[in-house]
């Protein structure tokens, strides 16, 4: 009975550091960028600076499409990419493709366009648009979003369609309440990755309004 209860705390504990791990290792992505004009019973209107992402669209389910997408955004900024090189003007000029390895950062965030589903990884704030080696997968394109003014709510737990749909209810009372407009489709922001227990996950529900 004794080595039961000892093997149980064990574990209790490990599981308690591996979380405190995995949690630093979030703290230290780069993450979206943007200013909180109003806060107000969990809600926020938030100003979002431009930035640039990585984005594929994939059909099919909410839960599904996120897989599908993460895996292909992924393997870009993995390496699955072709490096752009500045060769100086010698001769012969010789220019041969490599690979680069992009930094991960947060959030990961899907949204419906028409009947697909547009998944997005943003990019490190050091690049530009120039700088950004292309995308081997031609499923995979970059592109540069403008700054945009989001009604968003924040939540935890697992990243299921039932609470993205409450949360998102939740959200547009709050933007009718507001009198605010929206301007655009509601859009699911993931800040962690899969390894990252659920009750530690910091998801988001995201609308665009228009200014005021």
């Amino acid at each position: 009975m004794k080595t039961f209860r000892y093997i149980g705390f064990a574990g209790i504990a490990l599981l308690g550091v591996s979380s405190l791990i995995v949690a630093k290792s979030a703290m230290a992505i780069e993450k979206a960028k943007y200013t909180v004009l109003e806060k107000e019973d969990g809600f926020e209107l938030r100003q979002y600076e431009s930035q640039i992402v990585a984005e594929t669209y994939v059909e099919g389910n909410l839960e599904e499409v996120g897989n599908a997408g993460f895996r292909r955004l992924y393997a870009y900024i993995s390496g699955e990419n072709k490096k752009k090189e500045s060769i100086s003007m010698t001769a012969p000029v010789g220019q041969e493709a490599g690979s680069e390895k992009i930094a991960m950062t947060a959030p990961v965030s899907q949204e419906k366009k028409d009947s697909q589903w547009r998944i997005t990884f943003l990019m490190p704030a050091e690049y530009t648009l120039e700088m950004l080696p292309d995308p081997k997968d031609t499923r995979v394109m970059l592109a540069q979003e403008p700054g945009r003014l989001m009604a968003a709510v924040k939540y935890s737990g697992t990243w299921s369609e039932e609470g993205y749909e409450e949360n998102k209810a939740l959200l547009e009372e709050y933007i009718q309440k507001r009198g605010l407009t929206k301007a655009g489709a509601p859009v699911w922001a993931r800040y962690d990755p899969p390894f990252m227990p659920w009750f530690m996950r910091r998801n988001e529900v995201l609308i665009p309004v228009e200014k005021y």
